[in-house]
Protein backbone atom coordinates (compact mmCIF):
# COMPACT_ATOMS: atom_id res chain seq x y z
CA UNK A 1 0.00 0.00 0.00
CA UNK A 2 1.36 3.77 -0.79
CA UNK A 3 1.20 6.67 1.66
CA UNK A 4 -2.20 7.58 0.42
CA UNK A 5 -4.02 4.51 1.95
CA UNK A 6 -2.60 5.09 5.10
CA UNK A 7 -3.54 8.98 5.05
CA UNK A 8 -7.10 7.37 4.67
CA UNK A 9 -6.62 5.05 7.14
CA UNK A 10 -5.51 8.25 9.41
CA UNK A 11 -7.89 10.47 8.33
CA UNK A 12 -10.84 8.50 9.39
CA UNK A 13 -9.31 7.21 12.81
CA UNK A 14 -8.22 11.08 13.77
CA UNK A 15 -12.22 11.36 13.11
CA UNK A 16 -13.61 8.54 15.32
CA UNK A 17 -10.78 9.72 18.22
CA UNK A 18 -12.15 13.61 17.65
CA UNK A 19 -15.87 12.03 18.14
CA UNK A 20 -14.91 10.47 21.21
CA UNK A 21 -12.95 13.59 23.02
CA UNK A 22 -14.80 16.51 21.37
CA UNK A 23 -18.73 15.39 21.07
CA UNK A 24 -20.47 18.43 21.59
CA UNK A 25 -18.56 19.88 18.72
CA UNK A 26 -20.54 16.84 16.56
CA UNK A 27 -23.74 16.72 18.70
CA UNK A 28 -24.50 20.62 17.26
CA UNK A 29 -24.39 19.96 13.71
CA UNK A 30 -26.83 16.73 14.16
CA UNK A 31 -30.91 17.73 12.58
CA UNK A 32 -32.99 17.43 15.47
CA UNK A 33 -34.98 14.50 13.90
CA UNK A 34 -32.24 11.80 14.31
CA UNK A 35 -32.66 11.00 17.87
CA UNK A 36 -30.12 10.09 20.16
CA UNK A 37 -27.14 12.85 19.60
CA UNK A 38 -24.56 11.55 22.34
CA UNK A 39 -24.63 8.00 22.14
CA UNK A 40 -24.61 8.27 17.59
CA UNK A 41 -21.87 10.53 18.17
CA UNK A 42 -19.71 8.12 20.18
CA UNK A 43 -20.90 5.28 17.99
CA UNK A 44 -20.21 6.69 14.70
CA UNK A 45 -16.02 7.70 16.44
CA UNK A 46 -15.79 4.10 17.70
CA UNK A 47 -17.05 3.05 14.10
CA UNK A 48 -14.59 5.39 12.61
CA UNK A 49 -11.61 4.18 14.62
CA UNK A 50 -12.72 0.14 13.76
CA UNK A 51 -13.32 1.06 9.81
CA UNK A 52 -9.92 3.32 9.97
CA UNK A 53 -7.70 0.49 11.74
CA UNK A 54 -9.78 -2.23 9.74
CA UNK A 55 -8.41 -1.21 6.63
CA UNK A 56 -4.66 -1.67 7.36
CA UNK A 57 -5.29 -5.68 8.25
CA UNK A 58 -6.30 -7.44 5.06
CA UNK A 59 -8.79 -10.21 6.27
CA UNK A 60 -11.09 -7.38 7.17
CA UNK A 61 -9.68 -4.67 4.67
CA UNK A 62 -12.49 -5.07 2.24
CA UNK A 63 -15.21 -4.27 5.40
CA UNK A 64 -13.99 -1.90 6.40
CA UNK A 65 -13.79 0.21 3.27
CA UNK A 66 -17.67 -0.70 2.64
CA UNK A 67 -18.65 0.51 6.27
CA UNK A 68 -16.36 3.87 5.65
CA UNK A 69 -18.36 4.28 2.24
CA UNK A 70 -21.58 3.29 4.05
CA UNK A 71 -20.75 5.63 6.85
CA UNK A 72 -20.00 8.31 4.34
CA UNK A 73 -23.35 8.22 2.46
CA UNK A 74 -25.16 8.30 6.45
CA UNK A 75 -23.12 11.44 7.21
CA UNK A 76 -25.06 13.14 3.82
CA UNK A 77 -28.34 14.53 6.19
CA UNK A 78 -25.65 16.00 8.51
CA UNK A 79 -23.40 17.82 6.00
CA UNK A 80 -26.95 19.02 4.12
CA UNK A 81 -28.33 20.37 7.95
CA UNK A 82 -25.53 22.04 8.00
CA UNK A 83 -25.72 24.10 5.20
CA UNK A 84 -29.18 24.58 5.16
CA UNK A 85 -29.67 25.65 8.81
CA UNK A 86 -27.24 28.39 10.22
CA UNK A 87 -26.45 27.51 13.28
CA UNK A 88 -25.77 23.96 12.54
CA UNK A 89 -23.17 25.23 10.00
CA UNK A 90 -21.34 26.58 13.26
CA UNK A 91 -20.81 29.91 11.43
CA UNK A 92 -18.44 28.94 8.53
CA UNK A 93 -18.93 30.22 5.12
CA UNK A 94 -21.43 28.36 2.66
CA UNK A 95 -18.16 27.73 0.54
CA UNK A 96 -16.44 25.80 2.99
CA UNK A 97 -20.13 23.66 3.84
CA UNK A 98 -20.75 22.99 0.01
CA UNK A 99 -16.67 22.01 -0.23
CA UNK A 100 -16.76 19.65 3.15
CA UNK A 101 -20.88 18.41 1.12
CA UNK A 102 -18.37 17.56 -2.00
CA UNK A 103 -15.67 16.31 -0.08
CA UNK A 104 -17.89 13.12 1.02
CA UNK A 105 -18.23 11.78 -2.47
CA UNK A 106 -14.10 12.45 -2.80
CA UNK A 107 -13.98 10.29 0.24
CA UNK A 108 -16.06 7.84 -0.94
CA UNK A 109 -14.50 7.59 -4.32
CA UNK A 110 -11.15 7.49 -2.54
CA UNK A 111 -12.41 4.71 -0.17
CA UNK A 112 -14.11 3.04 -3.62
CA UNK A 113 -10.69 2.80 -5.15
CA UNK A 114 -9.20 0.54 -2.60
CA UNK A 115 -11.77 -2.40 -2.80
Amino acid sequence: MNWHFYTLSGIFIIAGILHIIRPRAFMRVMPLYIPYHKPLVYISGMAEIIAGSGMLFSPVKVFALWSIITMLVLFFPVHIHMLAHKKAGLGLPKSILLFRLVLQFFLIYWSYSYL
